[in-house]
């Protein structure tokens, strides 16, 4: 047996003990099951698992056993919820199911002190987020969420900033300056990619945004470097129409590499069209684009 074939055993092995540890812990109540009077073993049942999570009995039953099956990022975030894994454990999951280039997954805001979510609250009604140094969205308050929810309303493997804005048909980008930002974004990105050389989960994004955005590669292929800073940042919401924005980037002490990013009205204009959708949650959902719009 090779060497490759050894670790590969290996790692099945521990996700099939990893995976029943956590599934003993959880108790049938706590996920609205009744309790049941002939339960040989704590926790959960696998075909109680595989209910929750939407996925086959048997399936489950395999990757709990071991075998060598594929795990989709869906199935796999799916076993997670169920299982109520936190951030750490999701990321131990998806290294063991052999994914490492999705093992850090844009979190829930999971890792961030209580008092980062108290200030994003009462910034309100100046739209601000968290970012990583990956630009995945970690937390967000409501302005933020009414006004760019064509990122935040995105499922959480995707509620990625850049890979948006580059994926988006060129008419469809909500960036009106992209030809100023767009590099910018970039020359940041590749500044925080030289402290993950050789992170099979920054490698993985950049590849696979490379392989989507023509553009994206050859900004990517500059090489250019950048802080986070104050920038402005000028979109077409197709509800209101142009808002002119001052970014300002706050470096968090913990997690690694986050910041606070508060976006600031820079004329009157803009503050009025911000607060009309604060006043019309009802278009949260529509997304950035450049059709004409009110106003």
């Amino acid at each position: 047996m090779t060497t490759g074939m050894r670790t590969r055993n290996s790692r099945r092995e521990e996700l099939a003990a990893f995976l029943r540890s956590r599934r003993e812990r959880i108790r049938p109540e706590d996920v609205g099951l009744p309790p049941g009077l002939r339960r040989r073993t704590p926790g959960l049942r696998r075909e109680e698992v595989a209910q929750l999570a939407g996925v086959g009995v048997t399936w489950y039953t395999w990757l709990e056993q071991g075998r060598p099956i594929n795990a989709s990022v869906q199935v796999l975030d799916a076993v997670a919820r169920t299982l109520r894994l936190d951030a750490a454990e999701r990321e131990h999951l998806y290294r063991l199911a052999d994914l490492p280039e999705i093992a850090d997954p844009a979190g829930d805001g999971e890792g961030l002190d209580a008092e980062v979510h108290t200030i994003l609250r009462q910034l309100d009604p100046l739209p601000a987020c968290v970012y990583n140094g990956r630009y995945d969205l970690l937390a967000w308050n409501a302005a933020y969420g009414t006004l760019f929810a064509s990122v935040a309303e995105q499922p959480r493997l995707e509620r990625n900033v850049l890979w948006r804005v580059f994926t988006l048909p060129a008419c469809c980008c909500p960036l009106v300056n992209k030809d100023e930002e767009l590099p910018q974004m970039v020359a940041t990105l590749r500044a925080a990619f030289g402290r993950h050389l050789g992170d099979l989960a920054w490698t993985g994004f950049v590849a696979r945004l490379s392989a989507a955005s023509p553009e994206f590669a050859r900004m990517w292929a500059m090489h250019e470097v950048a802080r986070p800073g104050v920038r402005v940042k000028m979109f077409k919401h197709s509800s209101v129409g142009l808002i002119r924005l001052t970014s300002t980037s706050m470096a968090l002490a913990a997690p690694p590499e986050t910041r606070v990013v508060v976006y600031t009205p820079m004329d009157e204009q803009s503050r009025q069209r911000i607060d009309w959708l604060a006043a019309h949650p009802e278009v949260a959902h529509c997304a950035l684009h450049g059709t004409p719009a009110r106003g």
